[in-house]
C-alpha cells in the first residue's frame, strides 16, 4: 500500500502541471508530422547537448544505462584488436547500473573505495594494478575530483547520469548521461545520451543498431563478428526530444532554485548535527541533483521524517562490493569508507517545485530528529 506524504520525494507531478500545455503542444506536433524517429527534433537536442558539454558529438540513446553499455563495448571492442586486457576501475558506491554496464560488456571490474562524500578516491587505487578504463561518478552530482585532470581522456569514461550538470558540463573525457524522470532535466520515461569528442565513437553509438553493411563505422576498427553479436537499436523518440526541448528553456531557472534550496539547508545546518555532502568546500561546481545527509542512526531519521510528512530515499544501501554478484570482485573490505556512509547517508527531497515554506519545514524536521 503506498504512502500519501506531505512532501514526496519528486516533484514531477507539479513540474507537469506548469509545462503542461508546452508540452502537449509540442508532442502533437510530431505526431501530427508522422517523424517519429530521427527527425529534426532530435538533431536540435543532440545539437543543444553537445554545446551544453563543450563536446563536438552528443548522440541520444534508449537510457543513461544503455549509453554507458555502448561506451564500455566501444572500449572493449578496441582493447580487443588491440590484444589488450580490460580492466575498469569503478567506485565502490554507484548504482549497480554502472558496474553492470561494464559487466556486460566483458570488462573485468576493480572496485575502488570511495571518500566520504562517495567519489572514487584516487589514493585507494592499487599503484601495482595496470587498467585499461575508468569510470568516476559524481555522486549525488559532485563534480568529479581534480585528479580526473591528468588522466589521458580515453582512460576516462565517465558515468555522468548524476553530475553532467556540475563544473559548468566540463567533460574529461567521453560521458553517459542519463534523463531518467527524476534527473534535473528528466523526460517522461527512459532517455540518455553519449557525449564525445571521438568522431570514432559517436559514429559507433548511432550505427550500433543498423545492418554492419551499412555503418559508417570504419572496418578495420573492430572485429566484424564481435560487433554484430553485441549490436542493438538504442535511441529516443522524436517525442522524447521535443519535450526536452522544451524543458530546457526552464533548465537554468530550475538550476538556480535547486542552488537557492541548497545554500538555504546549508545555512541551516551549520554548527548542528547534521553532516551535508554538499558544503561551501564543493558547493560551486555541484550541480544539486541531490541533498544527502550523513546521519547517525539513519534508519531511525529516516522513519521520522517519514512520521513528518517526508518522504527520504538512501542512495545507495549497499556498495558494489557487497551485492552478491560483485562480491568476486577485487575491492574495497566491509569496513571500507564507502561500506560506512552507505549505513549513514539519507537523500532528502530536493527540486525547484519546492515551496519556501516546505524547504523550512524540512530543514526544522530534519535539525529535531538528529
Amino acid at each position: 500500500m503506498s504512502v500519501s506524504f506531505q512532501i514526496p520525494f519528486t516533484g514531477l507531478q507539479k513540474q507537469y502541471s506548469t509545462l503542461r500545455e508546452e508540452i502537449l503542444d509540442a508532442t502533437d506536433q510530431v505526431l501530427q508530422s508522422g517523424q517519429l524517429m530521427s527527425g529534426c527534433h532530435t538533431k536540435r537536442f543532440e545539437e543543444w547537448l553537445a554545446k551544453k558539454n563543450h563536446t563536438r558529438y552528443a548522440v541520444t540513446c534508449h537510457s543513461g544505462t544503455q549509453a554507458l553499455e555502448i561506451l564500455a563495448l566501444f572500449y572493449k571492442l578496441q582493447n580487443v584488436r588491440k590484444g589488450k586486457t580490460a580492466i575498469v576501475l569503478i567506485p565502490a558506491l554507484t548504482y549497480v547500473a554502472t558496474a553492470n554496464a561494464w559487466r556486460k560488456a566483458g570488462w573485468d571490474i576493480h572496485i575502488v573505495d570511495t571518500d566520504y562524500r562517495g567519489l572514487l578516491d584516487f589514493k585507494k587505487i592499487p599503484s601495482d594494478l595496470e587498467w585499461n578504463a575508468i569510470c568516476p561518478v559524481g555522486l549525488y552530482g559532485s563534480a568529479l575530483a581534480f585528479d580526473f585532470m591528468s588522466l589521458d581522456r580515453q582512460l576516462c569514461v565517465e558515468d555522468a547520469a548524476q553530475h553532467w550538470l556540475s563544473n559548468n558540463c566540463f567533460r574529461y573525457g567521453s560521458a553517459a548521461i542519463s534523463f531518467d524522470p527524476t534527473k534535473n532535466l528528466g523526460n517522461y520515461g527512459n532517455g540518455g545520451a553519449i557525449v564525445t569528442d571521438n568522431f570514432d565513437l559517436a559514429q559507433f553509438a548511432r550505427d550500433w543498431g543498423r545492418n554492419r553493411s551499412t555503418s559508417t563505422v570504419p572496418t578495420q576498427m573492430f572485429d566484424d563478428s564481435l560487433y554484430s553479436s553485441c549490436s542493438t537499436n538504442s535511441r529516443m523518440s522524436e517525442v522524447d526530444c521535443a519535450q526536452l526541448m522544451v524543458k530546457t528553456q526552464y533548465l537554468d531557472t530550475w538550476q538556480q532554485r535547486r542552488r537557492d534550496i541548497v545554500a538555504y539547508w546549508i545555512s541551516r545546518f551549520v554548527d548542528s548535527p547534521v553532516r551535508a555532502l554538499i558544503d561551501d568546500t564543493n558547493f560551486s561546481k555541484h550541480c544539486f541533483h541531490k541533498f544527502v545527509i550523513d546521519a547517525n542512526n539513519r534508519d531511525i531519521v529516516q522513519g521520522k521524517l517519514a512520521q513528518a510528512g517526508i518522504e527520504t530515499k538512501v542512495h545507495y544501501k549497499d556498495p558494489i562490493q557487497d551485492l552478491p554478484e560483485y562480491q568476486n570482485c577485487n575491492g574495497p573490505t566491509m569496513v571500507s569508507a564507502s561500506a560506512a556512509l552507505s549505513r549513514r547517508c539519507l537523500t532528502l527531497p530536493l527540486y525547484p517545485e519546492l515551496k519556501d515554506s516546505e524547504v523550512e519545514y524540512i530543514a526544522t524536521q530534519v535539525l529535531n530528529c538528529v
